[in-house]
């Protein structure tokens, strides 16, 4: 793992990477042929143009905005606060596998929730209120099955999903069109606040970038690239609902929908996605039996990354015979100290004497496994 001062110095010049702007992709390769951002910036001009930087990405990146550099720098200041690069192992294996995936990601809250089995609820900024109703009866459903909740942090649907997995006292994660500091609608920056809390808000963009319109349809694309499936409740015949909804399935992800009446305007893109292919949806349980294939795969994409050469000291454990003991010896001390009533990370800390970073990961692969559940940020055992 990194220390302090190797964080700090990889993210000064991941943050010089991003602040180039134009081809991702070119920034990208500069990644994969250098390994680290540090080693990028050291390669020199003419190897910047070797990758495809062109003429104002390379007068950029030796010499980036000073007050764009310096806010980016306060914000990753902060804690609970970290950017996530292409580079880097921890990178959301989803997120990699889509056409064009962000270089980086600022992070508010836990990053390690971005392996977390996700879906997308999505849907009108403007629903019913039956059709707000759904979103938050469904997201407090998924958010209690063990999913996490991802949205835009948009008015109407998005707004209710996020309460709703809140309210259950489960995971979500807002991905934003605008910096992780910039709440768009202003109405939802107390909501974005607690967010953190229980999950994360995600953006590729620097702190301070205000919301523009070209910038939405990317942050769709991360949100679908994010999860395993995207549930469409309420959309008009176009909105950007359905172009989540239609990057999901580039992506290979599944796709549902609600049905709604023939005579509501805001059922009508819900229908168009039936007639599509969606998965027509009646019933959250239906959505989690769906996912559960997917969701055991990233199961061992996690389990590959812990037992990596790179990752941090702890192994994956396996359960013995009984099912309750664990041959890894920091993972036996993780089952004795979780007990049966709900304990918080800090006391699971000073139980096990691990880091809340080693526990972190370890209690996200013992909960895909369904031998530990999370309720309003304290863990417990799940005994069959």
């Amino acid at each position: 793992m990194q220390d302090d001062t190797q964080r700090d110095n990889t993210n000064a010049a991941l943050l010089h990477l991003i602040l180039t702007g134009g081809s991702v992709a070119a920034r990208r390769r500069l990644l994969d042929t250098h390994g680290t951002p540090q080693d990028a910036l050291a390669a020199g001009v003419k190897n910047w143009r070797t990758h495809g930087l062109d003429d104002d990405q390379i007068r950029t990146l030796e010499a980036p905005d000073p007050t764009v550099l310096a806010r980016c720098r306060d914000w990753l200041g902060e804690p609970g606060h970290h950017l996530l690069g292409w580079h880097e192992p921890d990178y959301p294996p989803l997120l990699r596998r889509i056409a064009s995936p962000p270089l980086a990601l600022f992070v508010a809250g836990n990053p390690s929730l971005l392996w977390h089995p996700t879906l997308a609820l999505v849907g009108s900024r403007s629903p019913t209120a039956g059709g707000r109703d759904n979103a938050y009866d469904f997201a407090h459903a998924f958010a209690e099955s063990g999913l996490c909740v991802a949205s835009g942090l948009a008015a109407g649907i998005d707004t209710a999903a996020h309460e709703g997995a809140l309210a259950a006292g489960g995971l979500t994660v807002a991905v934003l069109g605008t910096g992780p500091d910039v709440a768009f609608p202003r109405s939802n920056a107390r909501l974005m606040a607690r967010i953190p809390g229980q999950g994360a808000v995600v953006s590729e963009h620097p702190p301070g970038t205000g919301p523009r319109k070209e910038h939405f349809p990317s942050r769709n694309r991360i949100l679908a690239g994010l999860s395993l499936g995207t549930l469409v409740i309420e959309a008009a015949e176009r909105s950007g609902a359905l172009i989540t909804a239609r990057q999901a399935a580039e992506a290979g992800r599944e796709v549902f929908a609600v049905p709604g009446s023939i005579h509501n305007p805001m059922a009508h893109g819900c229908h168009r996605l039936i007639r599509e292919g969606a998965g027509l949806v009646e019933s959250a349980p239906e959505v989690v039996v769906a996912l559960a294939p997917l969701a055991a795969e990233l199961a061992e994409a996690l389990r590959g990354r812990l037992t990596a050469p790179n990752s941090p000291s702890i192994a994956v454990a396996a359960p013995s015979a009984d099912g309750l003991d664990w041959v890894d010896p920091d993972y036996q001390r993780l089952w004795q100290a979780l007990g049966h009533d709900p304990t918080g990370m800090d006391r699971l800390v000073a139980r096990t004497g691990l880091t809340a970073a080693e526990l972190s990961s370890m209690l996200l692969v013992m909960e895909l496994e369904g031998r530990v559940v999370v309720q309003h940020g304290r863990y417990t055992r799940k005994l069959s």
